[in-house]
């Protein structure tokens, strides 16, 4: 069985996070994003971004959606619903990042999920805000038969902190956190519920590159932490910097990167799938066997990053060019572009041919004009923790 407490937000007016006001006292440039009021940055794009790699910043996420799955079927409908498996899980806290994949083997969304109990019957979902509808419906169509409900958390806030200093600054603000913390692996998470009340979660999670951690809290003690954590020198940071600084993660934005007709290997997903053993996951017939075609019709795809040395900028959608003019010329498409203010040049994150080699000349036409730039392929991610990945 499943409740019926989800909202259908996207279709309404844009709403607001617990932090708006915060946002707007902090001098943020406010936009619409997925159905949400938030802050594109406070001033300067580039310092927010900056302060991330080199320092400590932070970001509302509380647009996100947390749902709450309890009952004795929840790992027996999380093992059908996700690709991954959650049967990983063997503490409580440890979190898994998996696809959701339709009938044909696309991404209906990219999730995290939580253990929450030990003996397996509650978990913690945290998908994203654009899906929510598609996720909410999805959950409830497939929970059917299953002894389990589904609980979305809207009264809930959450604030990632991210940053080399992240964790030093967040624990001279929470002192009794620090042994906690410090103990927490990437991808694990720890109930604050002894030291500052019900519903307080910290994970050692993020979508930067960067160290750091993502804290659930009651909405009502979002704007005094975020307050807080701005006086101990972390600086807020919008959607602009978030956006730059998973792109040189090499992280994946969900209707760019990939959507329901993309497959995972086609968007660097494919170590999230487990196949090892039988089970029976929505999407895995069809995934499996479009995955085998596609190798033997040479018309599998990969994710690459490009770099572009010279003068412009990699946009989202330009197409890009494999052995321009040759016989074997091939065609590829940019699905994120931005400049990189860590690297000074643009990059972009593109899907090509499988077959694409070190030996292939790539290129875009950067104004449409036939005039074609060479571009660098790379493996990504571009950056992580503050430094370049590549030669």
């Amino acid at each position: 069985m499943t409740d019926t407490n989800s909202q259908n937000t996207n279709t309404q007016a844009p709403q607001r996070t617990p932090l708006y006001q915060s946002h707007v006292d902090s001098n943020g440039k406010i936009v619409d994003f997925s159905g949400w009021e938030l802050p594109i940055h406070y001033g300067s794009q580039i310092e927010e971004h900056e302060a991330v790699r080199t320092d400590a910043g932070m970001f509302d996420v509380s647009h996100m959606v947390i749902a709450d799955v309890k009952g004795s079927d929840a790992k027996a409908w999380l093992q059908k619903l996700l690709a991954n498996d959650v049967d990983k899980l063997k503490t409580v806290g440890k979190a898994l990042y998996s696809p959701m994949l339709n009938e044909q083997g696309g991404i209906i969304d990219d999730l995290i999920v939580c253990l929450s109990t030990a003996d397996e019957t509650e978990y913690r979902i945290v998908s994203n805000a654009g899906t929510r509808d598609k996720d909410i419906a999805h959950f409830h169509k497939t929970a059917e038969g299953y002894d389990i409900t589904i609980t979305e958390r809207t009264e809930l806030a959450m604030l990632a902190v991210q940053g080399p200093n992240a964790v030093a600054k967040l624990t001279q603000v929470k002192p009794s956190w620090a042994d906690i913390i410090a103990e927490l692996k990437p991808f694990v998470g720890a109930d604050l519920t002894d030291l500052e009340g019900s519903d307080w979660f910290v994970a050692r999670t993020g979508y930067t590159g960067e160290d750091g951690v993502e804290v659930i809290m009651p909405a009502d003690d979002a704007a005094a932490f975020f307050e807080q954590l701005k006086a101990a020198g972390i600086k807020p940071a919008g959607l602009g910097a978030r956006d730059t600084l998973r792109m040189e993660a090499g992280m994946n934005l969900y209707g760019h990167d990939m959507d329901e007709s993309v497959s995972p290997y086609e968007c660097n997903m494919g170590w999230t799938l487990a196949l090892k053993d039988e089970r029976d996951f929505i999407g895995r017939e069809a995934l499996v066997s479009k995955r085998k075609q596609a190798k033997e019709d040479n018309t599998a795809m990969k994710q690459v990053g490009l770099l572009l040395t010279t003068r412009g900028v990699l946009r989202e959608g330009m197409e890009v060019t494999i052995n321009q003019g040759a016989d074997n010329e091939q065609k590829g498409l940019i699905t994120s572009g931005t400049f990189s203010p860590s690297l000074k040049y643009s990059i972009a994150i593109a899907r090509v041919p499988a077959s694409l080699s070190d030996d292939d000349n790539v290129q875009i036409d950067l104004r449409g004009k036939g005039k074609f730039v060479d571009v660098r392929v790379l493996k990504l991610p571009f950056v992580r923790n503050g430094k370049q990945q590549f030669d």
